[in-house]
C-alpha cells in the first residue's frame, strides 16, 4: 500500500481529500438536476452545462494551490485554462443545439481527462490516486464517445450526465483512500 511520507504531501493529501468529497457531492447533485433537462437545451440545462467546467476551474485552482508544496502545478493551471475555454464554448454551443454541446463537452472531457490521468500518475506516491488515473483514462474515452454520439439521430444530454456520475464515484473512492494514507502518516 502506498502511504504519505512527507509533511508537505500529508497536507496536500488532506486538502485533496476534502476537495474530492466536495467534487463528489457537486457532481451527484449536478447530475440529479441535469436529469430533469436531458431532452432539450433549456436555459437551466445550458447554465448547468456551463457551471460544470466552471466548478472544475475552482477545484483546479484549489488543487494547484495545495500542490505547490509537492510539485509543479503547471498541468492544473492548464486545466483551468481548458475548463474556462470549455465553459465559454458550452455557452455558445447551447445556442446551436445538443450536437454542438456534445462536441464541446467531448473535447473538454478528452483534454481534461488526459490532464487528470497525467497528474494522477505523478501523484502515485501520495496514495489514493489510482481512481483518478482510471477516471482520467475513462474521461478520454468518454469524450471521444460524446463527439461520436453528436452525429446520432436525436442525440441527448444523457451521456454527459452519465459522465458526471462515475467521475463522482471515483472522487469519492480517491477521497476515502487519501484518508487512509493521511492517517497512516
Amino acid at each position: 500500500m502506498t502511504t504519505v511520507t512527507a509533511p508537505g504531501i500529508s497536507t496536500t493529501a488532506s486538502t485533496l481529500r476534502r476537495l474530492y468529497f466536495v467534487r463528489f457531492a457537486f457532481a451527484i447533485v449536478w447530475a440529479l438536476v441535469m436529469f430533469t433537462t436531458d431532452k432539450h437545451l433549456s436555459p437551466l440545462a445550458v447554465t448547468l452545462l456551463v457551471l460544470y467546467p466552471l466548478f472544475d476551474v475552482a477545484a483546479a485552482v484549489i488543487d494547484a494551490r495545495a500542490s505547490r508544496a509537492t510539485g509543479s502545478p503547471t498541468l492544473l493551471y492548464l486545466n483551468v485554462a481548458i475548463s474556462l475555454i470549455a465553459a465559454v464554448g458550452l455557452a455558445f454551443a447551447g445556442a446551436s443545439g445538443i450536437p454542438a454541446v456534445l462536441r464541446v463537452w467531448g473535447a473538454w472531457a478528452v483534454v481534461a481527462g488526459l490532464i487528470q490521468l497525467i497528474v494522477g500518475v505523478t501523484r502515485r506516491k501520495m496514495g489514493g490516486q489510482w481512481p483518478m488515473i482510471i477516471s482520467g483514462g475513462i474521461s478520454v474515452l468518454a469524450g471521444g464517445s460524446f463527439i461520436a454520439t453528436a452525429t446520432a439521430d436525436n442525440p441527448a444530454l444523457t451521456s454527459a450526465i452519465g459522465y458526471a456520475i462515475p467521475g463522482a464515484i471515483f472522487f469519492l473512492i480517491s477521497a476515502i483512500r487519501l484518508g487512509r494514507a493521511v492517517k497512516e502518516n
